[in-house]
């Protein structure tokens, strides 16, 4: 890709506070201590706090685009505590203290996001407003009830997620058809491009190298191997999250599935005051078919969702990160939220592909005997996820966890692998067609979806 096309991947390549320059490539061989596979946050976060603790690492971060061409400068731009594993597998795993310590890790790390980005000088635009999530009939409004209850029987009460009646929800965001809805503080709008950029430049202020446009033809132990040379290292982690399938060997690890994004156009005060959301508080409604958005600080209402299809064989490719009938869909959904925007022109559509991993439950771990590392499978929560695994790796690599990262329930796991083709290619597709048919039905009857609930509760959501 010219180095033009890169500020037309989204709408935060393009508004982002750097020329995008490529750095130069891995040209030759070279020993560090570290080479992580990856310039998203989950490699240029595991590279900071490692060189945060020790100043004298070598640590190497070897790119195939640049940093943040991936789902860390394409997202929807939430910080947030979210974590795609609900707290009764976590026990399963951890123990109900394991799950609880995680889960307050969370909310910790959606506030040391912001205090690092400031020491840091990383303007991303960030801005705790928290999570609104609307419910809009009396299905998605029984979930709302059941997952604030459900975080309370755990012990976190209406300081960390409470339930909001319409009157409510109406004083935070002009939601049209709200029934109700809950509220978290535990999240932050933020510019997702400006802050990978301004952590990479962070990295290397803290003397760490980045090699980008720079691809990854082999990773294993010890040694990561590009087309124009080969990175010796005693520790290698791989932080490719969607893009691991590309790795060599690593075809059925993550499945791509991609989310797509648009924007509207900056809107006028009028309209800034029908829709609301003056903190800046992300929102969504409870639909099954995952939605997401947020009010930039340029004033456009930044929405995204899921609904594009899985690939074959785990394909990758632009060519997947716009869909017309997908974007269509998405803009017809925020209308539909917030009524007011009906005419208003929408300038940005973009798109890009997020991990899922088999079993939905993301991992951090670390092979002492090997040297291998990974983090990644946040099926798309996973700013602040990234931000914390980067910190687990780095503890886990120096052999120094004063705060147990390395005993949360997410540590030292692995997910089983997809299934082979076309199993996998069925039941991806089968499951996005699942959950647009359960807000079908619950739209129209009110009555929870049955199937849905069956599905969810498969998996152990």
């Amino acid at each position: 890709m010219p180095n033009t096309g890169y500020r037309g991947l989204s709408l935060w390549h393009e508004t982002v506070d750097d020329d995008l320059t490529p750095r130069p490539r891995l040209s030759g061989d070279l020993d560090v201590d570290v080479a992580i596979v990856g310039a998203g946050y989950t490699g240029l976060w595991t590279a900071y706090h490692l060189l945060a603790a020790d100043p004298a690492i070598r640590v190497a971060v070897i790119e195939a685009e640049i940093a943040g061409f991936g789902a860390s400068g394409r997202n929807g731009g939430w910080c947030s505590a979210l974590f795609p594993t609900s707290l009764r597998r976590l026990a399963a795993e951890g123990g109900r203290g394991g799950a609880v310590r995680l889960q307050q890790q969370l909310h910790d790390t959606v506030s040391e996001v912001g205090r690092i980005a400031e020491r840091e000088g990383i303007d991303c635009h960030f801005d705790q407003g928290g999570y609104l999530s609307v419910a809009r009939n009396t299905a998605q409004l029984e979930r709302e009830r059941e997952e604030v209850a459900e975080y309370a029987a755990w012990g976190f009460g209406d300081e960390h997620h409470r339930l909001l009646g319409p009157a409510e929800v109406a004083e935070i965001a002009s939601v049209a058809g709200a029934v109700g809805g809950a509220f978290t503080p535990h999240c932050a709008a933020i510019h997702p491009a400006r802050l990978v950029r301004g952590l990479a430049r962070a990295v290397e202020r803290r003397g760490g190298v980045i090699y980008e446009r720079s691809h990854a033809l082999d990773v294993s132990p010890g040694r990561v191997t590009t087309p124009e040379g080969t990175a010796r290292a005693e520790h290698v982690v791989l932080a490719t999250e969607g893009y691991t399938p590309l790795v060599a060997g690593r075809r059925r690890a993550i499945a791509p599935v991609y989310s797509l994004m648009t924007a509207t156009e900056p809107l006028g005060p009028e309209l800034l005051a029908a829709v609301g959301l003056d903190k800046r508080t992300t929102f969504a409604d409870n639909r099954h078919l995952t939605i997401y958005g947020q009010r930039t600080r340029d004033g456009r209402i930044a929405f995204g969702g899921r609904g594009a299809p899985y690939h074959f064989a785990s394909r990758v490719s632009s060519d997947f990160d716009r869909d017309p009938k997908v974007h269509a869909k998405l803009r017809q959904i925020l209308v539909e939220l917030f009524p007011a925007l009906a005419g208003v022109r929408f300038t940005h559509a973009w798109g890009g592909n997020l991990g899922v991993p088999r079993d939905w439950f993301p991992s951090v771990r670390h092979d002492r005997r090997t040297g291998l590392g990974f983090a990644g499978g946040y099926v798309g929560d996973g700013v602040a996820t990234s931000a914390l695994a980067g910190r687990t790796l780095a503890a886990m690599i120096r052999d120094d966890d004063p705060d147990d990262l390395a005993g949360l329930p997410w540590a030292g796991r692995s997910s089983p692998l997809w299934e082979p083709e076309p199993l996998r290619w069925l039941g991806v597709n089968a499951v996005t067609a699942l959950m647009s048919s359960a807000d079908w039905s619950e739209q129209r009857t009110g009555r929870p979806s049955k199937v849905a609930s069956a599905f969810w509760s498969a998996i152990g959501q």
